[in-house]
């Protein structure tokens, strides 16, 4: 029978894992230890999946993939390292996808399911990309996450960098928005060119037509010389607009023209100029909700919202925090020339349940406060308290019901990528009501009576719940009842 899908990983455990959750889902599978054992497997059965570890005892995976070792197979990088740079050389090299380990065993079967039915229909997906400028690594390092949402994160961006498609980057103030702008540019094969930011709600509304298209000599008071906009200046390479939920609404109609024309007006002059620009918006605001109070234009949301890229607030990705404060911890030391103090257990917990309104700026101004500031070789709970700033900041309240609710579902569809979710409802309360029945159960130690009145529903109603998720009370009653 022939192969449909080639593991290659030099760790059995995980190989294994993968052999058996495929064959689960009725696939043909082999796998192989080492680099040349696996393009021995693909050169003899050309399977229609490959799962490649990028780290092997023989050679580098991603290496052997730009080199087209493995022809037009679809791969699906296997990675430990979990940084944004990985999952643009992923992309760079040729794959199709790249998964972080530990992977999401439903991303896998997802993944197999999708391509193996699919066929030959990517049989371009192994052929390496080309290879932009060289790019600086500094910025691409303030981008560290090992969060779900943060890897779902890094892979759209490492889809869209290479291309010239406009990206609406949403999220909090102090999420990271133009660090992500200036990772498009500089991933793209417009690196060589300039990368031009603006603040759009930074401009007094009468001065930023003139600041994004220019004006010519004389064009109103002051204007003494002709000056060059930041559409001309960006020429060839990106002009990133932020806030730009904020931009009046006149001005909205002249960059929807720009963005359908591709050329320009210098205020007080009647000359066409084309500009040759990727444009990278982004916004803190809720833009749909602009759109219905009549304050954003729809036509130009849907021009920007082409690829909609949402970068999570921190308490969204609580995990990632001690990550990123040892990060900026050791950035900041090595910048002042001090040797950077340990984090403690108790150090790293109180980071943790802070609120992180500030986001990421806010935990990077912490810990620089930190790294100059704490007495000792350790830091503590206290010195963490003292550097947010006192008492009322020692812990973050406790995060409502709701609230973590919108969290976990957020993650769960950020997870989807840009695909559309679809019946959610159903998908979620499948989710939601088993874990609320087996939480419920172990309070009451199996006795459905209770279980019942604490769910405020009828016993009969409960036993239905219970055949219908296949959950056996009785499994409960050696559990202790709550006290």
């Amino acid at each position: 029978m022939r192969v449909e899908i080639v593991v290659i990983d030099d760790d059995p455990g995980i190989r294994w894992v993968l052999e058996r959750t495929l064959r689960d889902e009725g696939f043909v599978v082999a796998s192989a230890e080492t680099l040349q054992e696996g393009v021995a497997l693909v050169e003899s059965g050309t399977p229609q999946l490959l799962f490649l570890d990028m780290y092997l005892p023989d050679g580098n995976g991603m290496e052997a993939l730009s080199a087209g070792r493995f022809g037009a197979v679809p791969v699906v990088l296997l990675t430990a390292q979990t940084t944004f740079d990985h999952a643009v050389a992923s992309y760079r090299s040729g794959a199709m996808e790249y998964l972080p380990k530990p992977f999401d065993l439903d991303e896998v079967r997802a993944l197999a399911r999708r391509v193996v039915s699919r066929g030959r229909d990517d049989a371009d997906a192994g052929r390496p990309r080309e290879a932009g400028a060289p790019r600086s690594t500094a910025r691409n390092e303030m981008i560290v996450g090992r969060s779900p949402a943060m890897q779902q994160l890094f892979r759209t961006l490492g889809r869209v960098a290479a291309s010239d498609l406009t990206v609406l980057i949403t999220g909090e103030s102090g999420t990271g928005k133009e660090i992500v702008a200036r990772v498009l540019h500089e991933e793209s094969g417009r690196s060589r060119h300039p990368f031009v930011a603006i603040n759009t709600a930074a401009i007094p509304a009468d001065l930023l037509e003139s600041e994004l298209f220019g004006h010519e000599k004389g064009a109103f008071t002051g204007a003494d010389r002709a000056r060059a906009g930041l559409f001309e200046q960006a020429d060839g390479g990106t002009l990133f607009l932020d806030e730009i939920g904020d931009m009046p609404l006149p001005l909205q109609a002249k960059l929807l023209r720009v963005l359908e024309s591709g050329t320009i007006q210098r205020v007080g002059g009647g000359r066409e100029r084309p500009v040759d620009v990727r444009l990278l918006a982004a916004t803190h605001c809720n833009l749909p909700a602009k759109i219905e109070q009549g304050r954003f234009r729809r036509d130009l949301y849907y021009r920007l919202n082409v690829i909609p890229v949402r970068i999570p607030p921190l308490r969204e990705r609580r995990d990632d925090i001690p990550l990123l404060a040892e990060h900026f911890l050791q950035e900041a030391s090595a910048e002042l020339r001090l040797d950077a103090p340990i984090l403690t257990d108790g150090a790293i917990e109180a980071l943790t349940r802070y609120r992180w309104e500030g986001n990421v700026r806010e935990l990077k101004n912490v810990m620089r406060r930190l790294a100059v500031l704490t007495p000792g070789p350790a830091i503590t709970p206290n010195d963490v308290a003292l550097a947010l700033g006192g008492a009322r900041h020692e812990q973050d309240d406790a995060e409502r019901l709701d609230q973590a609710v919108t969290r976990c579902m957020q993650q769960y569809i950020d997870l989807l990528g840009t695909e559309t979710p679809t019946d959610l409802h159903r998908v979620l309360l499948d989710q939601v009501e088993p874990a609320l029945l087996r939480l419920v159960l172990g309070i009451a130690s199996g006795n459905q009576v209770q279980a019942a009145n604490m769910l405020g529903i009828n016993r009969n109603t409960l036993r239905k719940l219970l055949r219908r998720y296949r959950i056996d009370p009785f499994a409960f009653r050696t559990t202790p009842q709550r006290r």
